[in-house]
């Protein structure tokens, strides 16, 4: 059975076991998708569906996705993803929160929160320079290489820039709780992304 579905990260709250211990929680608006195309090895050269997930207003859809989800009898989803499997689907399946189990392992993908501008000792744990007064160089980068020999800067050089905004999978995580009534899904400990981020959540390949 195909164990993947998207979501919407809500927040962080915690939740109490049986013996009294605390466990930190990801709460997660998990499903229901929508299965808007099924793609098969004749037709498209790979089996895969492609689920819609999230809801938007038709006028900001653009003309091609609309026809899509127009012709595959559903509405707009504001977010289209695709899973390879060869099981039966067909257009207009749903897929919801119950696939998954209580202490399941799962592989939840998403996109970093963004920290724009980052020197090197946010963005790489650098260490800092003297903090004396005489010193006047304390968060610089430091050493960039050698002399006239070789007489540049090697690449991967790690320098200050861009921290964060990217596509990062937390692996082997626990589900710690499943509530299909209400769509929401618990996740034990923290997930990449902020509130509202969507999230790629599938069945652990390395449990």
């Amino acid at each position: 059975m195909l164990k993947a579905i998207l979501g919407k990260k809500v927040g962080m709250t915690q939740i109490f076991t049986e013996d009294g211990a605390m466990i930190p929680v990801t709460v997660v608006e998990a499903g229901p998708c929508v299965v808007t195309q099924v793609k098969t090895v004749e037709s498209d050269g790979y089996d895969a569906v492609q689920v819609g997930f999230g809801t938007i207003k038709e006028k900001l859809v653009n003309k091609p996705t609309a026809g899509q989800f127009k012709k595959a009898g559903v509405e707009a989803k504001r977010y289209l993803r695709e899973f390879r499997t060869n099981e039966e689907f067909k257009v207009g399946d749903e897929i919801k929160v119950d696939i998954f189990e209580k202490g399941e392992a799962i592989d939840v993908t998403a996109i970093s929160k963004g920290k724009g501008y980052a020197g090197t000792i946010k963005r790489w744990g650098q260490h800092r320079g003297p903090m004396a007064h005489g010193s006047k160089y304390h968060r610089g980068q430091g050493s960039m290489g050698a002399k006239s020999d070789p007489g540049r800067v090697f690449k991967t050089k790690k320098m200050p820039g861009h921290l964060g905004s990217v596509q990062r999978t937390i692996i082997n995580v626990k589900v710690a709780g499943v509530d299909a009534e209400k769509n929401m899904l618990l996740i034990k400990g923290s997930v990449p992304g902020a509130k509202g981020q969507l999230l790629t959540i599938k069945k652990s390949t390395r449990a």
